[in-house]
C-alpha cells in the first residue's frame, strides 16, 4: 500500500508517516476490500501500522484484524511502559534510564551512566521498530550523538544495559509458546541489516539449549504477552547472559510473516505448518472480534 520495498537500510521515517496519514485519512476504511473483509491481515511494522492507531481504526469501522487490541499494541511500542510491566510479572529485563529525565530526575550524561547502567550502553527510541535508531555506544564520547540520533526517531529515548550473550526468541499463538529458537546474527546485534538482508542472520529452530532452559524462555515469554494484554500472536526476543541468566529485550506484536520469517520458523518446530499458522492467527482475530461485540453490547464478555 506505501510503495516500499523492506531493504538493508531502514526507511526514512518521516516520509513513511506522511504517508501513513494520506492513507488512512484517505479513506482506507471506505475501501469495499477492508470494509467488506472477513479478517483484516495486518502486517506492519512501526508506526501507525503497529502502535494501536490502524487497529482503533479497525475497531471503531467493525473490521476483524489479526494480532493484538489497540491497548496491547500500544504497550508494546511503548519500551519503557514495556520494561515497567515486565519487572511487574516477574519478567526480567535490563537497566533502563529515560531521555529527557523527568523534572525532578537526575541529568541523563556519562557520569550516571557508568554510575548505573555501565558501558556499553544501548541507546533507541522508545517507541519505533526494527531497531531503528539504535546505537550501543562504548563509552562517553559517542552518547550525545547517539541519543541525538535516536531523539530523530521519537521523543523519548532509552538508554539501556547492554546484555552480552545470545539472542533467543519464542512464538506465541494464542496462549501457547511456540518452539524456542536462536538468531546468530553477523553483527554484534540482531540489527536492521541483519533482519531485512538474506544471509545475514543464522536462526536455528528449536535452539540448541537444555529443556529446562527452554521451559524458561517459554515461560517468562507467556508472561510478558499476558502482561502486555496482547491478544492473537506475538514473538518475544530474550537475551541469554554467558552465565545462564535470561533477560527480556522485547516483544514483536506484528512478527515478521513471510514463510522464512522467525514466528513461522517457531511454529513449524512444533508441527504448525505455515497455511496452518495463518488460518489460526485469522481465526484467532475474529474470534476476539466477536467477544468485543459481545462485551460491547451487554458488558458479559461471553
Amino acid at each position: 500500500v506505501l510503495g516500499t520495498r523492506v531493504g538493508a537500510r531502514p526507511p526514512d521515517v518521516a516520509a513513511l508517516g506522511v504517508a501513513e496519514r494520506n492513507i488512512l485519512l484517505g479513506g482506507l476504511l471506505t475501501e469495499p476490500g477492508v470494509r467488506g473483509a472477513d479478517v483484516a491481515c495486518l502486517c506492519l511494522h512501526g508506526g501507525t501500522g503497529e502502535d494501536g492507531t490502524l487497529q482503533h481504526l479497525l475497531e471503531v469501522a467493525g473490521v476483524p484484524y489479526t494480532g493484538s487490541s489497540p491497548l496491547g499494541s500500544g504497550l508494546a511500542m511503548d519500551k519503557d511502559v514495556s520494561k515497567r510491566l515486565f519487572l511487574r510479572s516477574g519478567v526480567p529485563t535490563a537497566a533502563w534510564r529515560m531521555w529527557p529525565p523527568e523534572p525532578d530526575g537526575p541529568a541523563i550524561d556519562a557520569d550516571l551512566v557508568a554510575r548505573e547502567l555501565g558501558w556499553p550502553v544501548v541507546v533507541k527510541p522508545s517507541k519505533q521498530g526494527s531497531t531503528v535508531g539504535l546505537s550501543v555506544v562504548e563509552g562517553p564520547a559517542g552518547l550525545n550523538g547517539a541519543i541525538a540520533e535516536a531523539a530523530r526517531h521519537d521523543d523519548e529515548v532509552m538508554l539501556e544495559t547492554f546484555v552480552p550473550g545470545r539472542e533467543l526468541t519464542v512464538g506465541i499463538l494464542g496462549d501457547t509458546a511456540l518452539a524456542v529458537g536462536e538468531i546468530i546474527p553477523q553483527h554484534a546485534l540482531f540489527d536492521y541489516e541483519c533482519k531485512y538482508t538474506p544471509g545475514m542472520s543464522e536462526e536455528i529452530f528449536p535452539a540448541d539449549i537444555p529443556e529446562t532452559l527452554a521451559w524458561e524462555v517459554q515461560r517468562l515469554g507467556l508472561l510478558a504477552h499476558r502482561a502486555l494484554k496482547l491478544a492473537g500472536y506475538s514473538r518475544v526476543d530474550f537475551r541469554l547472559t554467558p552465565d545462564g541468566g535470561l533477560f527480556c529485550l522485547e516483544v514483536n506484536t506484528l512478527p515478521g510473516m513471510t514463510a522464512t520469517s522467525l514466528m513461522p520458523q517457531s511454529a513449524a518446530a512444533v508441527g504448525i505448518g505455515f497455511p496452518e499458522l495463518c488460518e489460526r492467527i485469522c481465526e484467532l482475530g475474529r474470534a476476539n472480534h466477536a467477544r468485543s461485540i459481545d462485551v460491547n453490547l451487554d458488558g458479559t464478555g461471553r
